[in-house]
């Protein structure tokens, strides 16, 4: 089970917090993203590590590979995650994994095919379980959080975020305009309504709430209009920025739970 070897395409929140918790469980894990990741939660999304070379999250520590660096992954010690610059994701055909997951929910299929791996699983609406993916886990927060789909989609994108403490869109920040972010705030900084936290081409970006900066893109990053850039948290506790959610924790369960299945089903009798 241990040399079980699993791919997540994305390394944002939801993909690193089933990394984690595959790594934690044993499996060889790596990951991929873009040149220039999209995440918002980037204290505990791996692909900071892209930016910074490397982070840990909650005890488990990614560093940023090459894309031309591959074939390390024969002799990897597998002590931490490798996290490599792959949009196409062609690590899938370099390294055969026995599982794929595609945790990057962007509420349509990219780039996903049943046969790809062994295992096949995806995140959100937008996939079909059966045609796109073996198996679906639901992403929305309510009931259904976590289910595992054998057939068919998820429920529907509704545009609407999940509520924190009864806020929804109200605490999402959005781009005003296409241009270069130019922070003024930090991820776990305290904030108050009306609080500058960014500009995009000269144009701000206000908090219309108050409590704590949990997510902004990294600064420099190049967005278009009314693409999401952050997040604030109305608990207002800062501690929250710095460790995975209870959706993270719920989807990431999810996976484990295929996962093991799976590979009991392979087992010999």
């Amino acid at each position: 089970m241990v040399s079980t070897r699993i791919l997540i395409k994305g390394a944002g929140e939801h993909s690193s917090g089933t990394a984690h918790r595959l790594f934690r469980a044993g499996f060889r894990v790596a990951m991929t993203d873009l040149a220039w990741p999209k995440a918002v939660r980037l204290t505990v999304s791996f692909c900071t590590a892209i930016f910074d070379r490397e982070i840990t999250v909650e005890g488990v520590r990614a560093v940023a590979c090459k894309p031309d660096n591959t074939a390390m992954l024969a002799t990897f010690d597998w002590s931490h995650i490798p996290v490599f610059i792959d949009p196409d994701c062609r690590l899938k055909d370099l390294w055969r994994p026995d599982v794929i997951i595609d945790g990057r929910i962007l509420k349509t299929n990219l780039d996903n095919h049943v046969g790809d791996a062994p295992l096949v699983i995806g995140y959100g609406p937008g996939l079909t379980a059966g045609r796109d993916v073996d198996f679906v886990v639901e992403t929305s927060r309510g009931h259904d959080l976590g289910r595992i789909i054998t057939h068919g989609p998820a429920a529907a994108d509704t545009g609407v975020p999940g509520p924190i403490a009864g806020l929804t869109h109200q605490r999402v920040l959005r781009s005003p305009a296409d241009g270069t972010l130019q922070p003024h705030r930090r991820i776990g900084d305290i904030i108050h309504a009306g609080d500058l936290i960014a500009t995009v081409s000269g144009q701000p970006i206000p908090a219309t709430i108050p409590g704590v900066l949990r997510g902004l893109v990294y600064p420099g990053s190049q967005v278009v209009v009314n693409q999401k850039l952050g997040d604030i948290d109305p608990r207002g506790d800062p501690a929250y920025c710095h460790t995975l959610s209870d959706k993270t924790r719920t989807i990431s369960g999810a996976a484990l739970e295929i996962i093991l299945s799976f590979l009991n089903r392979r087992q010999p009798t």
